[in-house]
């Protein structure tokens, strides 16, 4: 298949709303996947047996590199645990350890902090249990919470955005 053919095809999958399509021939595979988060073009994955994706795939006889291609990294906003606010006005605080994310002392304690209270560096925003042990996690900055990124009761990862704090 030459560059003219795979050309025409990802035109014709793209002009017929195809969400995928996958042909294979003489060993050379192609998958077009076009889904709801492309920003309107296909995506074509070329793939040959026994290539890694770091390498080059050879067509057969044309012995011409098709480079293989991978899917595209999500540029806009994702909104399971990563902040959508402004970066150069909000400050994130990420959780230092991995644990269950708690939003007050206690189940009949209201929450240490809510979206629009006032924090200071020493502030107590919420408590990661780990091992057993309750680790107070403290806002670092001044400011005030403008969004909570994890539900009450919530496993986090280390490094896993918990608050913004618009400064």
């Amino acid at each position: 298949m030459d560059w003219k053919q795979l050309k025409e095809l990802i035109e014709l999958v793209s002009e017929k709303g195809f969400a995928e399509f996958e042909v294979e021939r003489q060993g050379f595979r192609l998958k077009i996947t076009q889904g709801v988060g492309d920003r309107g073009g296909s995506i074509p994955q070329m793939a040959h047996p026994g290539v890694s994706s770091t390498q080059e795939a050879y067509s057969g006889s044309a012995q011409q590199p098709i480079p293989v291609l991978s899917p595209p990294q999500s540029v806009g906003p994702v909104r399971a645990g990563a902040p959508e606010v402004a970066a150069e006005s909000v400050h994130i605080i990420k959780s230092p350890i991995v644990g269950t994310f708690y939003r007050s002392p206690s189940p009949q304690s209201e929450a240490f902090v809510k979206v629009g209270d006032r924090v200071e560096n020493d502030t107590v925003v919420c408590i990661i249990e780990a091992m057993k042990l309750m680790n107070e996690i403290q806002a670092e900055i001044g400011g005030t919470i403008a969004e909570i990124y994890v539900e009450n009761g919530q496993p986090v990862e280390y490094n896993q955005p918990l608050f913004g704090v618009r400064t």
